[in-house]
């Protein structure tokens, strides 16, 4: 049973949208390999973005590298990706949330290693089909995707079976959508 959200944070129709586009298996591996580091390298670019906040930096010595933290864009990024993973699910928002802010200060690492120069040398792909798929929603279902095969885990009971038949549903329709165009 759903918790009765709608819009962006109806957790069911998001992740059944997720899933009918990703449900070939080699597409999930692909994604549950890649997404994570495309996020790392959105952050890592979004570091030179000059801070908006008068606040200073927070600098410290890592493994002898000094790495500082900016609070601009990127920390931004972290933080809204963060409250927004925790609104859809505690548990694995809670852990998705954990990730985003490794990973913005990872990139800040990295960043502050590399320079201006050797960081913007990184592309991102073009993911035109739907924005907020790609840059919002994927970090955090290809987490759920993971979390549901390796742990059995579920928002709540009854979810992944809920989606599964969701996704079909999306599938199908897409199906009929491209038959009625060939005929």
């Amino acid at each position: 049973m759903g918790l009765g959200r709608i819009g962006l944070f109806d957790l069911e129709k998001q992740f059944a949208f997720y899933g009918a586009y990703h449900s070939n298996p080699v597409n999930i591996a692909i994604h549950v390999l890649f997404v994570w580091p495309i996020f790392f390298s959105a952050l890592l670019i979004l570091y030179f973005v000059p801070p908006f906040f008068n606040l200073p930096n927070l600098e410290f010595s890592l493994w002898g590298s000094h790495v500082i933290l900016v609070w601009n864009v990127g920390f931004l990024v972290a933080l809204v990706y963060s409250v927004f993973y925790v609104c859809f699910d505690l548990k694995a928002g809670s852990l998705a949330a954990l990730l985003c802010a490794l990973c913005w200060v990872a990139s800040s690492f990295v960043a502050s290693q590399l320079g201006l120069s050797l960081a913007w040398k990184k592309r991102a792909p073009a993911l035109l089909d739907n924005l907020i798929q790609a840059f919002v929603m994927a970090p955090f279902f290809v987490l759920l995707e993971v979390l549901q095969t390796l742990f059995g885990y579920e928002p709540y009971p009854g979810f992944h079976s809920i989606v599964k038949a969701k996704v079909e549903a999306n599938i199908n329709e897409w199906k009929e959508s491209k038959q009625k165009l060939v005929s």
